[in-house]
Formats: C-alpha cells, sequence, structure tokens
C-alpha cells in the first residue's frame, strides 16, 4: 500500500488540512491518508491547546465520510513529546511492505534542519512539501540542510530530490486555501462563526463541547 501521513496539533482540524490531503492522496494514488493529531507538539507552545481526546475526536468527525481517510491515535497512547522521526519509525515497523508519504507543509520543511533526528526522516519515508500561503519554496535543494544536501540529487525529469535510500522530496503546489486554526479559535472565543472553516460535524462539536471558550 501507499501510505500517506499528515500530522498536526489539528487544534481544530480545518479544510485546508483535508483539502491538503485529498491533493497528495490524488496526485500519488495513495490508497490512504492517516490523520496523526499529536499529543505534545516539540515546535508549538501547548498552552491553550485541547486534550488530545478532544483534537482526536475532531478529527475523527472530520474525515468519517472518506475512505481514504483514517486516524491514528498513537502519538497519544505513546504520550510525551511527539517526534515525527519517532512515529514514521513505528509505522515503517508496524507497515512494513507499504510506501510512506510524509506531508509537510513548506514552513515546516524549511525548518526540519531543527527537527529531532531529522536525516533519519528521509531514509523511512518520501516527503511530500506543500506550499502555504505566505511559505513558499523556490528551490527544495536550497531548503535542505546543509549536513545532509549531499544524499541527494535532483531529478529535472521527475521534478523530484531523489534520495540516496530510493525515496524522493517532491514539491506539491495546491490549492492555498489561508485558513488557520488559530483564527477559527479566536473567532470561537469569541462567539462568532466558523461556518466554511471547519466540517460542519467538526462545528458542531465545538459548540456543543464549548471548546475555545474561557473554561476549555
Amino acid at each position: 500500500m501507499k501510505i500517506g501521513i499528515l500530522g498536526g496539533t489539528f487544534n481544530p482540524i480545518h479544510l485546508a488540512h483535508l483539502r491538503i490531503a485529498e491533493e497528495v492522496r490524488d496526485r500519488f494514488a495513495l490508497d490512504q491518508v492517516l490523520f496523526i493529531p499529536a499529543s505534545t507538539p516539540p515546535h508549538k507552545p501547548t498552552i491553550g491547546q485541547l486534550s488530545f481526546t478532544d483534537r482526536y475526536e475532531m478529527v475523527r468527525l472530520a474525515i468519517q465520510d472518506n475512505s481514504g481517510f483514517a486516524v491514528s491515535d498513537m502519538e497519544g497512547v505513546r504520550g510525551g513529546r511527539s517526534y515525527s522521526i519517532d512515529t514514521l519509525r513505528q509505522l515503517k515497523q508496524e507497515h512494513p511492505d507499504d510506501e510512506l508519504y510524509f506531508i509537510v507543509g513548506g514552513d515546516s520543511f524549511a525548518d526540519i534542519g531543527t527537527w529531532r533526528e531529522y536525516a533519519g526522516i528521509f531514509t523511512l519515508a518520501n516527503v511530500v512539501c506543500m506550499q502555504r500561503p505566505g511559505s513558499t519554496i523556490k528551490s527544495l535543494a536550497q531548503a535542505l540542510p546543509v549536513a545532509i544536501a549531499g544524499e541527494f540529487c535532483y531529478n529535472h525529469q521527475a521534478k523530484k530530490l531523489s534520495h540516496s535510500s530510493g525515496n524522493a522530496v517532491y514539491a506539491l503546489d495546491g490549492v492555498l486555501l489561508d485558513i488557520s486554526s488559530s483564527h477559527i479559535r479566536q473567532l470561537a472565543r469569541t462567539g462568532r462563526s466558523i461556518r466554511y472553516l471547519v466540517p460542519e460535524a467538526v462545528a458542531d462539536y465545538i459548540k456543543g463541547q464549548r471548546l475555545y471558550t474561557d473554561g476549555r
């Protein structure tokens, strides 16, 4: 199988997340895109972050009508800080014969040299770099950390960076939906509408559980 991996805090999940997953699924003919909510993200502040249970449930509701999407609680079960390298290693152990496609935003890819054991990511999975509003990467090769740049060569015909492991790095331009979780939280906190920014089931859950209000 070919499996896409989309991690994040999903606080909350919104339509841009879903569109990114769908575009990668379609572009690479993936059998499944696996959404993995983070337990404790190492690069983001946790102040004001909802519980893992709430964030997982919103993802489950958001993808329930798409048979090509699935959600995993592996980072919540594992607990502690959620490092991508640990998650990819676990997935590779559980799916040794499957081809993994790790989906990251352009802003995250530009900072990948600060990630824990980042070099190992490229040996475990293909990496799909999605361009996002305000974070366009002009050259994947220039964005690579200098320490590992020699492990790649650019394939002009396929427009990808080929890694010595046999995996590759791709840049994908998709529909740029300028939606942010922080903006959604602000709207919800002040009682304003979040319709058409999140799936209806997610909006209902946020309202019903009174998420992002003073008490939550």
